[in-house]
């Protein structure tokens, strides 16, 4: 497997990626504290999907020759925001930023010389967690691990999009957002990662998580269990997925199905509890038949 090398200049340009949709309440507040990083050679682009607030005519008005706005007429969804931008952007290294999240002033030059010294081709920091204007403590179930955690990020998503930063070959190799999820997009791109990459931890709270509103992904889609059945059974086919990686998809693949499942029947959906069981003995049975063919003979192609 090739990994994609870290970069070496002497001052990386870094591209933020801020997607947006009819959040000018809020928008500025991301910008601002991006562009007012102490890493001097920075850009950022924003992504206005289809706002139809005041997003525009408070961008327009933004006097900073490093930010830069793409404006889509027709809402495509955050996976398909990011990606645009990932395409545009000239970043020796990217960053994500939420519209409703925030950065401290240091956080992308700490990073930066975080991966540069540790060679990580992806990392995340900690973050402060505000709910309604006041700071909450995450439960340590939340808690954000370090290295290879492939596992345990099955459960549940253990890696924030606004404290990520990523060197520029990342998406090469690993691949750009699943924009067939409506939500759980980053839920897929982490494992996927894991199957590759270590994730980089910077023990530092450099990055600020506004929760609690009515218009966050979390809150928009209920059952967002049905997109981590859809992400894991999609898992199961990419080639570098092993014998263990599979074990434990099929474990925590089974748990996900059987509680929705339970839920389906509870609301008198049997129809769809079949389906997606269906789904699931398709997409483990072709793994396992994967797993169990005999290797090639020499010389086959």
């Amino acid at each position: 497997m090739t990994h994609a090398p870290l970069p070496h200049v002497a001052e990386p340009l870094v591209t933020v990626i801020i997607p947006t949709h009819d959040r000018a309440a809020l928008l500025m507040r991301a910008v601002t504290s991006a562009l007012g990083q102490t890493h001097g050679s920075l850009e950022v682009l924003v992504v206005d999907d289809g706002s139809t607030d005041e997003t525009p005519a408070l961008l327009a008005a933004v006097d900073d020759p490093r930010l830069t706005v793409i404006r889509r007429q027709t809402p495509g969804g955050v996976s398909a925001a990011r990606n645009v931008a990932i395409a545009a952007a000239r970043g020796d290294f990217i960053a994500l930023l939420d519209s409703d999240d925030e950065w401290l002033p240091d956080k992308t030059a700490r990073q930066l010389a975080y991966m540069l010294e540790n060679g990580h081709i992806i990392s995340q920091t900690q973050e402060i967690w505000m709910r309604g204007g006041r700071r909450v403590n995450p439960v340590a179930r939340h808690g954000k691990p370090d290295g290879f955690f492939f596992e345990a990020a099955l459960d549940m998503c253990l890696v924030s999009p606004s404290t990520t930063m990523f060197a520029r070959g990342f998406f090469e190799e690993v691949g750009l957002f699943d924009e067939s999820l409506p939500a759980c997009e980053d839920y897929d791109l982490w494992l996927r990662t894991l199957l590759r990459h270590p994730i980089g931890l910077l023990d530092a709270y450099l990055a600020v998580r506004h929760g609690g509103r009515g218009d966050q992904l979390s809150t928009m889609f209920i059952g967002q269990d049905l997109f981590r059945i859809r992400a894991m059974i999609g898992l199961l086919a990419r080639p570098e997925v092993t014998p263990w990686h599979r074990d434990c998809i099929e474990k925590e693949l089974r748990r996900k199905v059987r509680v929705y499942v339970v839920g389906c029947c509870k609301r008198d959906r049997p129809e769809e509890a079949e389906r997606v069981l269906a789904l699931m003995e398709t997409a483990l049975g072709a793994a396992k038949a994967h797993d169990t063919q005999p290797p090639a003979p020499d010389g086959a192609a």
